[in-house]
């Protein structure tokens, strides 16, 4: 009797193990590591659409010069370069906090794992939702919107509307490699809450 009272007693003093260990941690460090190179390059591609056509007339009139650039479109730079440049800071500050715990597996704690689970998800709605706005000023471009008089550019600017359809690829698959994270960081909190 007095072995299983001593059993229990060293099984409630024992400490938990921690929530986020090998191999989840391993995914979890490569996660981010994509998610900050999907970002950054993200960023990259759409600052650097810029793209100068001129379209000539006829005498005496002189050629016209048209300028597409990103920052011309307040979505993209006030919300998708702003929002995007928070996940890609996120990503390399949660990454370089996992290798911590690669390194040192005892250090971290529910407090860490449920904050970690929370911004992922807080990143996560903050790069879709601005992804979604990119795509939606990318389609008006491409497509126009004959109703409100709004006309399509991609026909004329095609390298410009490139820049723009790459960057926003690479925020859709920013936007997957964050789902992944948020359902790794909930398994992974859910294991530390059945030990």
């Amino acid at each position: 009797m007095g072995s299983s009272e001593d059993d229990g007693i060293t099984a409630a003093t024992a400490p938990t193990p921690p929530a986020i260990t090998g191999g989840l941690s391993c995914i979890s460090l490569v996660l981010r590591s994509l998610l900050f190179a999907a970002t950054g390059a993200s960023i990259a591609v759409m600052v650097t659409g810029k793209q100068t056509k001129e379209i000539i007339s006829l005498p005496p009139f002189p050629p016209l010069v048209m300028v597409a650039k990103f920052d011309y479109s307040p979505s993209f730079i006030r919300y998708f370069v702003a929002a995007t440049s928070v996940a890609c800071v996120y990503s390399l500050v949660s990454a370089v906090g996992t290798a911590v715990w690669l390194r040192r597996p005892n250090s971290a704690s529910g407090t860490l794992s449920f904050l970690l689970a929370f911004f992922d998800a807080l990143i996560l709605g903050i790069v879709a939702s601005a992804t979604g706005a990119g795509v939606s000023i990318a389609y008006v471009g491409l497509r126009g919107n004959s109703h409100v008089g709004w006309i399509k550019i991609c026909n004329m600017f095609d390298k410009f509307c490139w820049h723009i359809g790459g960057s926003l690829v690479l925020s859709g698959a920013a936007t997957v490699i964050l789902v992944l994270l948020v359902m790794l960081s909930t398994f992974s909190l859910h294991r530390r809450s059945r030990r």
